[in-house]
């Protein structure tokens, strides 16, 4: 087992054993696809068999679309656009169906039309329902009675107003579960899991496009003599401030992280090494001027490095850890650049 205490195993551990969270929303689009797919598929079969053959190529229809979406999400994990045709698929199977098949094909709306609330956002969901209701129901009129017609009607908005109020309540737990996943609750700066995906995405965007980019990681000097003198309150209000003087600082395109104590990581995409040491060198001479506490100077260490084209992310952090200590071993208050 690697050593998470040694300076490379601490990287290394960190990257290989947090992984970035899997939310059950994420598959959603997957598992819809996958369900639509087969639970239509016996029905494509049988019509076949009797001869159908109007029914059988619709179901068809649906069934390879429903597949090919499942198949993109799994290879891609492109969620959003797959969501959307899925939910797009789904009312125009709905209206096919019961216009083309049979009105009693109307059973098939309520879990599609129930599924669309956990695939698009809740504005265009509504959008569909309106969009397949006013389209079956000429259809059901013309082959039911009012009573019958008027009481699928109004069962369908009941169940996709369950659906959306449950959609909105999933949602909201979502995104909170997100940010405690991917945020430091004293500062707001993504914590270390965030760091670790985003790592990964640049170094893969990198090998693809060849685009270069850049971290800055900077601890802050001597802060536990700060902690002892004026206590960790000071010290988490310094904490605060230093990440508003980096966020005020760097561009909306880079991102900062908080993975220890008092160390924090800035990713620059598209900056080269010069670039980021300029920035480095801002943040420092910031930081010192802003007089965190009074009677004291509070000073930041750097250590700068460019991603290189055959490194991991590991390498990557590794070299600018080396920089950065190499700033503390020069006395502290000074940016490095890595090797």
């Amino acid at each position: 087992m690697k050593d998470p205490h040694t300076e490379s195993g601490r990287w290394r551990y960190m990257i290989e054993a947090e992984q970035e969270p899997r939310f059950v929303a994420s598959h959603l689009p997957l598992i819809f696809s996958a369900a639509g797919a087969i639970g239509v598929l016996p029905f494509m079969v049988l019509r076949y068999m009797q001869g159908e053959w109007t029914a059988a190529f619709i179901d068809t229809a649906i069934v390879t679309a429903l597949f090919s979406l499942g198949a993109y999400v799994y290879k891609t994990r492109r969620v959003e656009a797959a969501s959307i045709a899925i939910a797009c698929i789904c009312v125009l199977g709905i209206i096919s169906t019961v216009w083309l098949i049979g009105p009693y094909q109307i059973y098939w709306a309520y879990p599609a039309l129930m599924a669309i609330f956990y695939l698009v956002r809740p504005r265009l969901a509504i959008l569909l329902v309106i969009i397949t209701i006013a389209a079956l129901a000429p259809r059901l009129s013309g082959n039911f009675d009012a009573h019958t017609t008027t009481t699928i009607v109004i069962t369908m908005i009941v169940m996709c107003a369950f659906a959306f109020g449950f959609s909105l309540i999933s949602n909201r737990q979502r995104k909170l579960l997100v940010r405690m996943a991917t945020r430091d609750p004293l500062t707001g700066a993504g914590n270390r899991r965030h760091l670790d995906s985003k790592l990964k995405e640049v170094v893969n965007v990198h090998r693809r496009t060849g685009v270069t980019a850049s971290i800055v990681i900077l601890d802050l000097d001597h802060f536990k003599k700060v902690n002892d003198i004026h206590g960790h309150r000071v010290g988490d209000q310094i904490l605060v401030r230093v990440t508003e003087i980096v966020n005020l600082r760097i561009r909306v395109t880079d991102s900062l992280y908080r993975i220890g104590g008092e160390e924090f990581v800035v990713v620059l995409e598209g900056q080269d090494l010069e670039r980021a040491g300029h920035l480095a060198e801002q943040l420092r001479t910031l930081v010192q001027a802003n007089e965190l506490v009074p009677d004291q100077a509070v000073t930041i260490s750097l250590g700068v490095a460019e991603l290189r084209s055959t490194e991991t992310e590991n390498d990557w952090m590794h070299r600018a850890d080396e920089a950065l200590y190499r700033a503390k071993r020069a006395g502290r208050n000074a940016t490095m650049l890595a090797d």
